[in-house]
């Protein structure tokens, strides 16, 4: 987990999601995305394990993602038919990654509309990022694909780690609130 952190620390702006890039198109690209910026990567991640973590029903383990899944494309969908990027998006993605840690880390299960409220203003934000970047409707389905990817990888982690929650849920959760913080404060 240190190492995870310190890992975190040395990360460059140039590997988040929405450094500047315009203008792509493309499945390929789409998909891309998600997977190269690191701050979507973790709240992707992270959804997907807090649903794991928290609920041991797979119904509502899935809720979470498919929330995720949905408002991260209607802030796609919204900012691309706009034609800009509201303003307060950049904080509101580090505040996601405060908020997902705190989910992860206290594996508290909230009454699943509080939560799945949480997780899709966090999700539109993301999703504005993104449609701000991506072009197209092939770009789009991209990136949607890549986000369900990464909230099964979540999921899978998830489950595999549940037997040792304690220990490592607090542990991830903390490194997503300290990523979250940093992004806040423009460390990272």
């Amino acid at each position: 987990m240190r190492t995870a952190l310190l890992l975190l620390l040395f990360v460059g702006q140039n590997a988040f999601a929405h450094g500047g890039e315009h203008g792509l198109t493309g499945f390929s690209a789409g998909l891309a995305h998600p997977l190269g910026g690191a701050d979507h990567l973790a709240a992707m991640l992270a959804v997907g394990l807090w649903g794991a973590l928290t609920y041991r029903r797979p119904a509502e383990a899935l809720r979470g993602p498919l929330v995720f899944a949905a408002a991260l494309l209607l802030g796609a969908l919204a900012v691309a038919w706009a034609g800009w990027l509201p303003p307060g998006v950049e904080p509101g993605i580090a505040v996601s990654l405060l908020g997902l840690g705190l989910l992860v880390a206290w594996r508290v299960p909230l009454p699943q509309p509080v939560a799945l409220a949480f997780i899709a203003v966090f999700a539109w934000m993301h999703g504005a990022a993104h449609g701000s970047e991506l072009h197209g409707l092939a770009a789009l389905l991209g990136m949607l694909a890549g986000t369900v990817l990464l909230h099964g990888l979540g999921l899978a982690a998830g489950a595999l780690l549940r037997p040792m929650a304690a220990r490592w849920a607090e542990g991830l959760g903390a490194g997503l609130m300290t990523f979250g913080a940093l992004r806040l404060t423009g460390v990272l």
